[in-house]
């Protein structure tokens, strides 16, 4: 077997911020290799030394703790000059040189570049020929199951493509890691879509009704003009706005808004509230600080908020940032989870989770 490429799709223009985290998380695993990168490519290749060490590393680590990847998949070295006659067979001898095992589902996806995009006819096509070449060659299952592998086809043009697979109890389960969602005409900014995806990414739809429930007090920091404090009043949650900025005048009219026209920096709740969501622009280190003394001091539960990112080093900038949490937490006893992603819906920034499980014992 020769899976030695992991594939890692990230937003373009991270691709060296996906890079160095990698390198990193592989190191720590003992599973050691290089880097290929492209700017503004949307996609980061690790080549392991080990015949099979893409496959072996993607069992070692956890996707959901990788923060700059959108998916990946464990892929053979680039298949290239696919001719246009016929780019099945190739594929499928691929899969049997290099000793695939059986998968239950086939995904084709691209890079999320214009360019990239434009492949996405060719694949919508391509598709049902691929897949059912590969039930004949008995590569692709009729059933899918969590227990079998995804095959990934990742084009970056019609006639060249990364073939992989990525488990799927430990990957997206999106295309190209990507949730599409649609924009409610209701909310004041499209900024309302990043915490949706975050609700969706940090919170099991199965625990939505216990840990999103209609009732819950919420504070949202840097509310203006509403749309992180829109997503909270249509889960039917009273919300304290805290922003010298105004308010939609819709939100306000919910009756379940309450505006403080305050700093966030220095606002502190009378008491503690289920949720804290933040989408403030400001240093990571500074915001970092201000997420640390709310959970610190058990001001909240669960928080969701957005870290922006300086133009270098950003790997860098967002372990600092955790770190920091996580030491302010300690010093005050007080157990905390973080998990950290890029999101679709971002851009120069990263959101993280965190939620207080109260204190160390």
């Amino acid at each position: 077997m020769s899976r030695n490429h992991l594939l890692l799709y990230c937003r373009p223009g991270f691709e060296s911020d996906m890079a160095g985290e990698i390198q990193d998380k592989a190191a720590d695993a003992g599973i050691y290799g290089y880097v290929k990168t492209k700017a503004n490519s949307g996609y980061v290749v690790y080549i392991t030394q080990e015949p099979d060490g893409a496959h072996n590393l993607m069992q070692a680590l956890k996707f959901d703790e990788l923060i700059f990847a959108r998916q990946w998949c464990a892929a053979v070295p680039l298949l290239e000059g696919l001719p246009l006659g016929d780019r099945v067979t190739p594929i499928v001898e691929a899969l049997s040189e290099h000793d695939f095992p059986r998968c239950g589902d086939l995904v084709l996806e691209t890079a999320d570049t214009n360019e990239a995009k434009e492949l996405s006819g060719f694949c919508k096509k391509f598709i049902n020929p691929l897949r059912q070449a590969l039930r004949k060659a008995d590569r692709l299952t009729d059933k899918p199951s969590l227990k079998i592998p995804r095959l990934h086809g990742f084009f970056l043009d019609s006639a060249t493509v990364y073939v992989g697979t990525s488990d799927t109890r430990n990957s997206s389960p999106w295309p190209g890691g990507i949730l599409r969602l649609k924009f409610p005409k209701a909310a004041p900014s499209r900024s309302t879509l990043k915490l949706e995806e975050a609700f969706h990414y940090f919170v099991p739809a199965n625990e939505w009704d216990e840990r999103l429930a209609p009732g819950m007090k919420a504070v949202d920091l840097g509310a203006a003009p509403g749309g992180w404090t829109w997503q909270l009043v249509n889960r039917s949650m009273m919300v304290t706005a805290v922003d010298n900025g105004p308010m939609q005048k819709e939100l306000m009219e919910s009756g379940q808004v309450v505006h403080r026209t305050e700093d966030a920096f220095t606002f502190a709740p009378m008491k503690r509230v289920d949720w804290m969501v933040c989408d403030i622009v400001d240093k990571p280190a500074r915001s970092a600080e201000l997420m640390g003394r709310w959970l610190a001091q058990g001001w909240c539960r669960e928080t969701i908020f957005n870290l922006k990112l300086p133009m270098k080093q950003r790997w860098q900038a967002v372990q600092a940032a955790l770190a920091k949490i996580e030491d302010m937490c300690a010093k005050n006893d007080v157990q905390v989870q973080l998990r950290c992603k890029q999101l679709f819906h971002d851009r120069e920034e990263v959101t993280v989770h965190a939620r207080a499980f109260g204190r160390i014992k």
